[in-house]
């Protein structure tokens, strides 16, 4: 494959190297997941091999997360979220892995040119995909709403959104209108799983060089995210978040070092899902609505 039809560099690089993970991933025999196609994918792209020492650093995550979002995907699924939006798609293949219940339709959004490239490479394949997969070129900096309503998205239906490794590239005010526009375009019955971490986490100190290597790709982290159930509850969604011993622990692999809170206190990387409530619950009108920070007591799943 030519350079020019690889895809773009900058934060696309990390989608390769996500990929090079999930396909480490399938090669295992006591996989969490199949991707078979995430190999073809890696390779199509080229060598990412000056990003391995962040793999190092954090494969194990990339693996948790991956069956992390894998479940929120089939979860959703069973609680009729046919419709499905993954923001920042990247190199994601659950349109062709995963069990969608029918009538799914899934929508990848992302840069044209990524969106192009991986086009291409999985049409050489001539492999189909498990559910409607629709692809919308757009960047999440701009009106990708419109784009994803012109593709055939229908807001009165229940809808799976997924945030994976793409907030912490994003500033806050970026996340605070990407959520605002997630919420305006969700019905009822919406669900919505996240990825970020918070201002602990990105002062660790071995992250200095993931900073300074991102930075170079034009990839800089440029926000964290102090509570992710406050932040979801502040535009109506009920939230949890996973703790990554409890997910570490379910699936059989150690600690991720850079999630253990032996090793690193407070610092977080949160993998946060939340629903949005099919019925309003109305209390008496001489009684106040609980403030917000008492949802977040309620729900919170704390380390």
């Amino acid at each position: 494959m030519n350079a020019h039809s690889r895809p773009p560099a900058g934060v696309s690089r990390t989608a390769v190297m996500i990929a090079r993970a999930r396909a480490d991933e399938q090669a295992r025999p006591d996989r969490l997941f199949a991707d078979p196609l995430a190999g073809v994918l890696a390779d199509a792209a080229g060598d990412v091999s000056d990003l391995d020492f962040v793999r190092e650093l954090a494969d194990t995550h990339f693996v948790l997360r991956t069956r992390y979002f894998d479940d929120f995907c089939l979860a959703a699924g069973a609680a009729r979220c046919t419709q499905v939006v993954v923001l920042a798609a990247g190199l994601d293949t659950r349109a062709y892995r995963l069990p969608w219940p029918r009538p799914t339709r899934l929508f990848e959004v992302d840069l044209p040119a990524l969106v192009s490239f991986k086009d291409r490479v999985l049409a050489g394949e001539r492999v189909r995909p498990a559910c409607e997969r629709v692809t919308v070129p757009a960047d999440l900096r701009g009106d990708w709403p419109a784009a994803l309503l012109a593709a055939g998205f229908d807001r009165t239906r229940p809808t799976a959104w997924l945030l994976e490794g793409v907030m912490m590239f994003l500033s806050d005010a970026d996340n605070d209108r990407l959520l605002a526009r997630i919420s305006s375009l969700s019905a009822p019955g919406s669900r919505i799983a996240i990825e970020h971490f918070n201002q602990e986490f990105r002062r660790l100190p071995q992250m200095n060089q993931v900073h300074e290597r991102f930075r170079s790709l034009d990839a800089l982290a440029n926000s964290w995210l102090a509570d992710p159930v406050r932040w979801l509850a502040r535009n109506g969604w009920y939230a949890t978040v996973a703790a990554p011993t409890r997910l570490a622990g379910e699936h059989g692999r150690p600690v991720p070092g850079i999630t253990d809170p032996e090793l690193v206190g407070p610092a977080r990387i949160w993998l946060a899902s939340a629903v949005r409530p099919r019925l309003a619950i109305t209390l008496p009108q001489k009684r106040r609505l609980p403030a917000i920070r008492s949802v977040t007591k309620l729900v919170h799943r704390t380390y």
